[in-house]
């Protein structure tokens, strides 16, 4: 038995157990051993209240079982999301998360990074934005909506479909005119395939339309005044406008209401993501939903497989239509 005030140690579980040191240092570090002997070991560390001690485990097995979350921000739904189902799925696996809010400096990135090449976390999953981020082949990195090449995964929404699908949608709602808004950072990425499969359904529909693609730098008064241009008589030439993101489609929301013009019945909005009204619960406009749930669950399972020579390159998960009020339409 422990003596009293004493924390428990590995002996003590194996005097309970009434097996072997060696068996309980096995049972322990993951190491198979027969089936009745691990139960007793488990059994008896409960009974006594024995912690095992993680940071002393991974020096020997060489693992953490610790992995990095590389995200620029909180403050947006989007990433906020993506931290809370990647520190679920990771959890469910036995994984801490290690969260690293970089608010898109290089520096702070790269130091992620190397956590890996020196053995502090066992992965990388991370949304970046850096143009001159730089990861190594066969890292254990996982990366969210950005495709470094080959040799790196990467899991996405389907954008592409995604930005598709929203020109069908105002389409079916009666539109005739269409507009695509994109905001966003310099870096080439998996998002701005929405503008390209906005595109290709808009020439494939012979619908006429235009673009407007502005970096985040740019702030977004070049989106008013663009706007502001193509009003003609308080009308505005566009009746329907698909958003990169919802927060765009709600910025552009205010700003043409304040013009006088309604959203829906003037205009019709459409934006990308599937963010949630903190209080109703309901989408913040009519969005695109991303799969955010999936995407985290499929890049956990991604970093953390086995194989990875099997893992797809590049991930896209499926995204739906979500009816939110800025559309004349029901939901399909």
């Amino acid at each position: 038995m422990k003596r009293k005030g004493t924390a428990p140690t590995m002996k003590d579980v194996a005097k309970e157990a009434g097996v072997s040191l060696g068996t309980v240092s096995k049972v322990f570090n993951q190491i198979p051993v027969g089936e009745s002997y691990r139960l007793s070991v488990e059994a008896a560390a409960q009974k006594l209240g024995y912690q095992v001690n993680n940071y002393a485990r991974g020096l020997k097995t060489n693992k953490t079982q610790t992995v990095a979350l590389i995200l620029p921000m909180l403050q947006h739904p989007f990433f906020s999301a993506l931290a809370e189902h990647l520190t679920v799925a990771l959890t469910c696996r036995d994984y801490r998360a290690l969260l690293a809010v970089t608010n898109f400096d290089l520096q702070a990135e790269q130091r992620c990074i190397d956590m890996v090449r020196q053995n502090k976390v066992d992965g990388i999953i991370a949304l970046t934005y850096h143009p001159d981020l730089r990861v190594d082949e066969g890292l254990p990195f996982v990366s969210i909506d950005r495709y470094f090449g080959t040799t790196i995964p990467c899991v996405s929404a389907d954008n592409f479909g995604g930005g598709y699908l929203a020109g069908e949608k105002l389409v079916e709602a009666g539109c005739r005119n269409l507009l695509f808004l994109r905001s966003g950072s310099r870096v080439v990425g998996e998002p701005d395939k929405r503008q390209a499969g906005f595109g290709a359904f808009c020439s494939a529909s012979g619908t006429p339309f235009e673009m407007l693609h502005l970096h985040d730098s740019n702030g977004l008064n070049p989106f008013y005044e663009y706007l502001d241009a193509h009003m003609v008589n308080g009308k505005l030439e566009f009746d329907g406008i698909f958003c990169n993101t919802d927060q765009l489609a709600c910025q552009m929301r205010t700003h043409l209401e304040r013009r006088g013009v309604c959203v829906p019945e003037d205009v019709q909005l459409i934006g990308f993501d599937g963010i949630r009204d903190f209080t109703s619960g309901k989408p913040v406009c009519s969005t695109i939903v991303q799969p955010i749930e999936q995407m985290a669950q499929m890049a956990v399972d991604v970093l953390l497989s086995s194989d990875s020579s099997r893992t797809s390159a590049l991930i896209n998960l499926p995204v739906r239509y979500e009816s939110g009020g800025t559309t004349r339409d029901t939901e399909g």
